[in-house]
């Protein structure tokens, strides 16, 4: 991702509920590694627990954060802030700056890429060179009340979709660039998607990049995990 700020977890212990603040016994930290065309081809990532006293970095558990539903229900995403004071109450001290979190980064998880299906250029609107299809797949489902966040900060208009998978659509131009997407549920507390669609009538494309970590982020504050960011068209 280069520059952009990292992804934060909480490693919550086994038992109880209550404040994932006090619950937590470590953290995870993680940045998505883009292709040219701003797919994800892998996830870098790194873990601290008090039990381990050190950081660690695994491909493994990035694996098992997102296909182990009982791993899975311990990792709540989370803002640098809180993981600070995770790091600092469990006796780690001050969380290394993202710099040196990245040099903690030892073991990338690949993810498998493939060339998107060219459906030809009779799909390209009038006014524009370029139609990609982009779905941003993401583990778990929002946390309570999070959903109606997600259809605000996006001024979502709801499908009304007598299935429940179709959840809303929203849109906006930046610059001559033109932009859609659709939130969808996959299975109940299995999966979600973004299906975004993008218009592209600038030279350079550099607009779909921002937007896709937009999107991604929102869904991380409502709870969910990023899984993969996988291009149609």
């Amino acid at each position: 991702m280069g520059g952009a700020s990292l992804d934060y977890y909480l490693i919550l212990g086994e038992a109880g509920g209550g404040d994932p603040l006090g619950r937590a016994e470590g953290i995870a930290v993680e940045e998505f590694v883009f292709a040219a065309d701003h797919t994800a081809a892998g996830v870098d990532g790194a873990g601290w627990t008090a039990a381990d006293g050190g950081w660690w970095s695994s491909a493994a558990f990035t694996r098992a954060m997102r296909s182990d539903p009982r791993l899975r229900a311990r990792i709540v995403p989370a803002a640098r802030r809180d993981a600070e004071s995770v790091y600092r109450r469990l006796g780690g001290g001050d969380l290394p700056g993202e710099a040196g979190l990245r040099g903690r980064f030892l073991d990338r998880q690949p993810l498998a890429g493939s060339a998107p299906l060219d459906l030809g250029a009779g799909e390209v609107p009038d006014g524009f060179h370029d139609r990609r299809v982009y779905r941003i797949l993401f583990a778990g489902d929002p946390g309570a009340g999070r959903l109606p966040y997600l259809l605000g900060v996006w001024g979502m208009t709801p499908a009304g979709d007598p299935s429940g998978r179709l959840v809303g659509r929203a849109g906006r131009r930046t610059g001559d660039d033109l932009f859609g997407w659709e939130l969808r549920r996959i299975g109940p507390g299995v999966a979600w998607c973004v299906d975004v669609t993008a218009c592209l009538a600038g030279p350079s494309g550099d607009a779909v990049g921002p937007l896709l970590r937009e999107l991604t982020a929102a869904m991380r504050h409502a709870g969910l995990i990023p899984v993969t960011i996988e291009r149609f068209t």
